[in-house]
This record gives C-alpha cells, sequence and structure tokens, in this order.
C-alpha cells in the first residue's frame, strides 16, 4: 500500500472519530431535555391529580353547605310547628320538614359518593406523587451521567483533534489532501475505502474497471472509483 495513501487512512479514521464525537457532543443536551421533558410530564401528572382533587373537595365542601342549610330550615320549621295553633298550618310546615329532609338524604348519599371519589383521587395524587420522585432520581442521574459523557466526549475530541494536526503534518500533500476533504464530506467519512478481489468498491458497491483495480494494487498512483470517485486501495 502508498505510503500516502496509508496517511490518508489514519486522517480518515480520525477524521470519522472527530465527527462522531462532534454528533455525540450535539446529540447529549437533546437527550438531557428528553429527560427533563419525561420528568415534566411526571409533575404535570401530579398537578392535575391535585388539581383534580381539589375541585372534588370544593364539590363536597358545597353539598356539606346544602345540608347545613336544609337542616337549619327543618329547625326553623319544627319550631314554627311548635309555635303554631292552627292544624292547617301546622299540617303544611310538617309537609315542608318532609321534603326538606328527604333533600338531605339525597345530598347525603351524594356526599358519600364525592367522598369516595375523592379517596379515589388522593389514591392517584399519592401514586403520582412516588412516580414524580422515582422519575426526578433517574433523571437526575441520567443527566448526571450525560454531563459526565459531554466532559469526557469534549476531552476525547481535543485529543482526536491535536492527533488529526499531526496526521496532516505527516501526510504533507495539499493537492492530496484537499482531494481527500472533498470526498470525505462527498461520501460521508468514505473517502478512502477497500477494492474487493471482484473489483467492487466498498463504498459505492459498484465494479471498478480492470485497469483503476491493477492501478490499486500496483500502487504506482493514486486510485479512485470509477463511479464515486472514493480513492480506492486493495
Amino acid at each position: 500500500m502508498r505510503e500516502d495513501v496509508k496517511q490518508l487512512l489514519a486522517l480518515q479514521k480520525t477524521d470519522q472519530r472527530i465527527q462522531a464525537l462532534e454528533a455525540e457532543l450535539v446529540r447529549i443536551p437533546k437527550l438531557q431535555e428528553a429527560a427533563k421533558e419525561r420528568l415534566a410530564n411526571d409533575i404535570a401528572a401530579l398537578a392535575t391529580a391535585k388539581s383534580n382533587n381539589q375541585a372534588k373537595e370544593v364539590e363536597i365542601k358545597n353539598v356539606e353547605l346544602d345540608i347545613g342549610t336544609r337542616k337549619n330550615s327543618i329547625d326553623r320549621l319544627k319550631i314554627q310547628q311548635f309555635e303554631t295553633k292552627k292544624n292547617e298550618e301546622y299540617t303544611k310546615l310538617g309537609q315542608e320538614v318532609i321534603r326538606y329532609e328527604a333533600q338531605v338524604d339525597d345530598l347525603e348519599t351524594r356526599e358519600l359518593e364525592l367522598m369516595e371519589v375523592a379517596d379515589g383521587l388522593r389514591a392517584k395524587i399519592a401514586e403520582a406523587d412516588a412516580s414524580l420522585a422515582k422519575t426526578q432520581g433517574f433523571v437526575d442521574e441520567e443527566i448526571a451521567e450525560l454531563a459526565t459523557r459531554a466532559t469526557e466526549r469534549k476531552a476525547e475530541l481535543a485529543e482526536a483533534k491535536a492527533t488529526r494536526e499531526a496526521n496532516v503534518t505527516d501526510l504533507n500533500d495539499e493537492d492530496l489532501l484537499d482531494s481527500y476533504l472533498r470526498l470525505f464530506n462527498k461520501r460521508e467519512g468514505q473517502a478512502i475505502v477497500k477494492v474487493t478481489t471482484e473489483r467492487s468498491c466498498t463504498s459505492c458497491h459498484v465494479q471498478v474497471t480492470p485497469a483503476t483495480y491493477a492501478l490499486a494494487q500496483s500502487g504506482s498512483a493514486i486510485a479512485n472509483c470509477d463511479n464515486c470517485g472514493a480513492i480506492v486501495f486493495p
């Protein structure tokens, strides 16, 4: 294999490493935001559970007030019954008492139903609270791990860039470097690739011509794939 092709392969390996590290450093903040979003969903679920329970408690309180109002009316009507001397008025007041007592029965039934629902809502609050605590632990751990990974990748990236400078210095051929860079960007990191014994370019998977294959084997000059232009070596 030509020495300059070996140097290009070393450079390509370093550039691929840099490319992967930079992509991961872009991805890490997105993963952190996704983790925070999971936490936000649990926070919202807990807030919804608390809001639903609060609304139900208000409804129960209103029913209790209605019950109290009717019981007061019953007490007042019974006093009026006791004080009246007219049979017709006494009977009429008694009918009102019966009507209010029926309403109280209905309201107390409604209150029990609402209290049962409220018990279920409080259970949901406890469940949502536990889920939030669990998610909080996972999210905190994940974000911390991602922050550590980001620090490590930045250090690795700095090291890879230093290695790249050395690779470029070793190559010492600006024209070949320019050609490599164009191919690296065009071929998505595959500027220099192996050509198989069946003359297949491992980048585009198209057969090169016998002449190109022979040139790659001889190493007398840089050989490029006839289809995609990638530098090929046997």
